[in-house]
């Protein structure tokens, strides 16, 4: 304001004099000439005041790129200890089962109340039908990042209630936690509890149950150390050996040994994995040993606008644990003495449909198929079947509603079978 009131003046003062002169040409010149000369003043006070803006704008700038990532993480993806970035993320699971056995009973303290596990379906009993309702789904998850360098570290802890040993239905309900994942990420290396590297996750099918089409999918956690680089990666992992008449051995030497190529791209994603086994067997007098073997290919491929296809096909010999959630044994002692791995393979197919703006529908079948020994008898699982539809639905951001029946049918060499039918009712809520 005082320098247009400087302006003003000036200008005044100029057409002023040059009023009063108007005889003297002279002087008029004169005057012209420090009017000229004023102008180019008010010109450079201009061009300075404009820098000194410039100069702000810029100071600005630089406090904004300066702002501290933890005024980010707190109000958008997590918070800020020290140096150390945490994130929390989990989910509410409620489920209602409505569950029909053709021959016999699961224990009312099994896991297998909560979830499909194929090896669990009796044979053998009356029909039986019951109701759950539980919330041990339930999971919650902290991940751990920090700066190392131009590295970073990463630590990851996950917890659910499922299975759990603490606990029961008479009153409280007050089921302890249990570990599925707890592992250090640092320059490619994952050390740690898992999802085996001989696994695709992104295979797994949606439900609205904790897990379906289980029978004849690749589904391990377990501690390893595993490196990734580009496309590849390789894994030791920790070893077990069940078998069929001497019971689960833990005697391993050598770790179990996988290998695991993943393409992806807009198709979706497929991997290809083989993994290496010591099946070993300390019976005190003796020690047995053989080697097991498997090859799986896996992954989620995308079909037309929305939906996608879900597949995991697996075989080898002494497979056991890997598959099928341990329905199968890797081993049998043979009747001379000798340690036998058993073949299997398996495998599923899963097709998820969107439709309407939050709703899908999901339809699969899943089966696993065991090639035991003859001199084992007809008590062994011979193969394993399932399958399953799922409708869900999105009610609200991060609530979801789901509704499921499946059908599962386990069978013994000898022929005889039972089979499990339940209808699934869940809500969930993520955060």
């Amino acid at each position: 304001m005082f320098k247009g009131l400087k302006a003003s003046l000036l200008i005044g003062s100029a057409l002023t004099m040059s009023g009063a002169a108007y005889a003297d040409i002279s002087d008029i010149e004169e005057r012209i000439a420090a009017l000229e000369a004023m102008v180019e003043d008010l010109k450079a006070e201009l061009a300075e005041e404009r820098a000194d803006v410039e100069e702000a704008i810029v100071r600005l700038d630089k406090v904004e790129q300066a702002t501290p990532t933890d005024r980010v993480f707190a109000t958008n993806t997590g918070f800020m200890v020290g140096d150390t970035t945490f994130k929390l993320a989990g989910f509410i699971d409620v489920d209602a089962h409505a569950t029909t056995l053709s021959d016999g009973q699961i224990g009312s303290n099994s896991i297998a109340r909560d979830f499909y596990i194929p090896g669990a379906t009796p044979i053998g009993g009356d029909d039986t039908t019951f109701t759950d309702i539980t919330a041990q789904a339930s999971r919650f998850a902290v991940t751990a990042q920090k700066p190392v360098g131009e590295n970073t570290v990463t630590g990851y802890l996950e917890l659910d209630f499922l299975g759990s040993a603490q606990g029961n239905e008479l009153v409280s309900s007050s089921f302890s936690p249990r570990l599925r994942r707890a592992y250090i990420d640092y320059k490619g290396w994952r050390v740690g509890q898992e999802w085996s590297t001989f696994q695709n996750t992104s295979a797994i099918p949606e439900s609205a149950s904790f897990l379906v089409l289980s029978d004849g999918m690749v589904f391990v956690r377990q501690a390893q150390i595993r490196y990734t680089r580009g496309n590849w990666q390789f894994a030791v992992e920790n070893p077990n050996t069940t078998s069929l008449n001497i019971g689960s051995r833990d005697e391993n030497l050598l770790p179990d040994v996988v290998a695991r190529y993943n393409l992806k791209g807009d198709f979706g994603n497929v991997s290809f994995a083989a993994i290496g086994r010591q099946l070993r067997a300390d019976l005190g007098t003796t020690e047995e040993e053989t080697f097991g073997y498997g090859l799986s290919v896996a992954g989620r491929v995308n079909v037309g606008e929305k939906d996608d296809i879900r597949f995991n096909l697996t075989a080898g010999e002494g497979l056991g644990r890997y598959i099928g959630l341990a329905a199968s044994r890797a081993t049998a002692l043979d009747p001379s003495g000798d340690l036998e791995a058993i073949p299997s393979y398996g495998g599923l197919i899963a097709w998820r449909h969107p439709f309407g703006e939050t709703a899908r529908f999901n339809l699969g079948y899943s089966g696993l198929f065991i090639d035991n020994p003859d001199y084992l008898g007809g008590g062994a699982t011979s193969s394993v079947q399932s399958a399953y539809g799922a409708v869900l639905w999105d009610i609200a951001p991060k609530v979801t509603l789901g509704t499921e029946l499946l059908f599962g049918q386990r069978e013994l060499e000898s022929g005889a079978d039972g089979s499990i039918t339940r209808f699934t009712f869940s809500t969930k809520y993520a955060f």
